[in-house]
């Protein structure tokens, strides 16, 4: 009898153990300082801007500010199903090997503007939510939702697995990572376009 025992306690402990697994305090802050920055440095951006300045292109095949917001709406509501995805494949340890990037290795990447990416016709801005304060909105209000649910999670996140990205393999946190990084990324192309020489200026009314 005690042959038998030995093996479904060790069972038990086992499937205690890995159920119990939780994001760890440290990815946790990590992954809301990432959503919240990227999030703050936008609306800093943003700031006082007016309709000329949000809707100037550079070229004709040029996005303008207006346009990047849109693609960061479009492409945050869809992160969100991405995770949802990944979490429900359930933990996978195993795969932890295949995992060949760090979280600022990925950051430092999706963050370099020297690395040009097209975007596929799905994420490209139409106008699709009618005006950019209502754009904007639908980011704000996604964002929020992702901020939340890393602040409450008990998913482990470290061993759920996504194959969906240009990177290979990358765990979930490195999906949030990816996240707040591929908004950091936009915001700096709104920054360049501010930078152009024909960017409008708005002149300070005289005294």
């Amino acid at each position: 009898m005690k042959k038998f025992i030995v093996p479904i306690v060790l069972l038990l402990l086992f499937s205690f153990t890995t159920n119990s697994v939780k994001l760890t305090d440290d990815d946790r802050k990590m992954a809301i300082k990432h959503l919240t920055q990227t999030r703050d440095h936008m609306t800093d951006a943003l700031e006082g801007l007016t309709d000329e300045q949000l809707n100037f292109k550079s070229d004709e095949n040029a996005w303008s500010i207006a346009e990047c917001v849109e693609h960061l709406a479009i492409s945050e509501n869809a992160f969100g199903g991405l995770v949802q995805k990944t979490v429900a494949t359930g933990a996978n340890p195993a795969m932890k090997d295949s995992v060949k990037l760090k979280d600022d290795q990925l950051m430092g990447l999706i963050t370099d503007r020297t690395n040009k990416v097209k975007t596929s016709e799905t994420f490209e801005p139409s106008g699709g939510f009618g005006s950019h304060e209502a754009t904007l909105e639908a980011f704000m209000d996604k964002r929020k939702e992702h901020i939340e649910y890393v602040k409450t999670t008990e998913d482990d996140l470290r061993n759920r697995y996504n194959s969906d990205l240009p990177f290979g393999t990358i765990d979930g946190v490195l999906l949030i990572v990816f996240m707040a990084g591929h908004t950091e990324r936009h915001v700096l192309q709104m920054e360049e376009i501010m930078e152009h020489e024909d960017f409008p200026i708005e002149e300070e009314e005289d005294k």
